[in-house]
């Protein structure tokens, strides 16, 4: 007859490894607990676990087209912002011509010059606002102020000088206060509105006054659209502004005739009016864009929440069973403490002494 015996060496080799096998399923059952959903998806899902890193795929695309959006609205909401004030700046203008009402006082030509100069320069400002290191009215070139200043050392205020010498030396005009009223519709019909003009051979706009591309900005707000998100500077409502600010600023108090002065007021006026309607129309169109993203981020956070609960259907654990798993494992390693610790006082020495 054989005897066996087990000793308590391997009986405490036993447990420590029932206690560290507890442990890992023990960290595992508390994740589950605290995220909600399986510590290991690919074991628990099995083959489904190909869908589960689908629709993780699908949900980080969505909200990264969401905070995409975002940018875009900041972008949307700055420019309509400042076209707001680029539109208020042309209507003072506007109003401070049609209170001269032809008027020959020089004091109050010389306001009115001053203040047409300064609305210039505000609309100028506006026309280079940044929003996010991105200037608003230059096209694709964001990297570029889309508008320069006009003053006595600008490329612009050369130009116009150019363009009047050499017309009234081309029709024999020796001083300002020669000119006829045809002939300044002449010149600025036919000489100063061209260079202001889109189209034309040289665009003197795109030398003298803009670094703006005329391709604007466009960007994808969901899946399978993309809108406009950016205006530019070489618009019709910005040339037409600055060329009825020109006139103003330059010719307005000159020692012109009164019919002349009447003739440029006029047609200052005019050219403003061109101004509004086309600086509103940019505002309306980008208008329709804000109205377009707002749309598009109303479907994508749907979407974003179809997903989600695809997922969680999917990769949800029960919240009972898995509290309940860590309480039974808890107790489990609670009594393998214990006998680990009674194993540990098993000695013969004990019995022997």
């Amino acid at each position: 007859m054989r005897i066996s015996f087990t000793s308590n060496l391997a009986m405490q080799n036993s447990m420590r490894q029932t206690v560290s096998e507890s442990q890992s399923q023990l960290l595992k059952a508390q994740t589950e607990v605290s995220t909600g959903t399986f510590a290991d998806q690919g074991i628990a899902l099995g083959y489904q676990s190909g869908r589960s890193v689908n629709l993780t795929a699908e949900k980080s695309r969505l909200n990264s087209i969401v905070d995409s959006n975002s940018i875009v609205s900041q972008r949307l909401s700055a420019s309509q912002s400042a076209l707001g004030n680029m539109s208020s700046d042309i209507q003072t203008s506007m109003n401070s011509l049609i209170a001269l009402s032809g008027s020959d006082d020089k004091t109050l030509l010389n306001t009115t010059t001053q203040s047409l100069q300064s609305q210039l320069d505000a609309f100028i400002s506006s026309g280079n606002t940044s929003a996010n290191g991105e200037f608003l009215f230059s096209g694709i070139n964001t990297a570029n102020q889309p508008l320069k200043t006009y003053d006595t050392a600008s490329a612009a205020k050369a130009s116009f000088n150019t363009a009047l010498t050499n017309y009234m030396s081309a029709n024999g005009i020796g001083s300002m206060s020669n000119f006829t009223v045809a002939q300044m519709q002449d010149f600025v019909e036919n000489n100063l509105a061209p260079m202001y003009t889109a189209g034309n051979g040289s665009d003197a706009w795109k030398t003298d006054w803009s670094a703006a591309s005329d391709t604007n900005m466009t960007s994808r707000v969901n899946t399978a659209e993309t809108v406009q998100s950016s205006t530019n500077a070489n618009n019709d409502g910005f040339r037409k502004f600055a060329l009825a600010s020109v006139l103003g600023v330059e010719l307005l108090g000159s020692d012109v005739t009164s019919d002349v002065r009447q003739y440029i007021s006029k047609t200052a006026i005019g050219y403003m009016g061109e101004a509004v309607a086309g600086v509103d129309a940019q505002r309306s169109a980008l208008g329709l864009s804000e109205a377009r993203v707002k749309t598009a981020n109303d479907t994508m956070t749907a979407q974003v929440n179809i997903v989600e609960t695809a997922f969680n259907n999917l990769n949800e654990v029960d919240a009972y069973e898995a509290s309940t798993k860590v309480n039974n494992l808890l107790a489990q390693m609670e009594a393998s403490y214990q006998l680990t610790s009674r194993l540990q006082k098993l000695s013969l020495a004990n019995y022997l002494s």
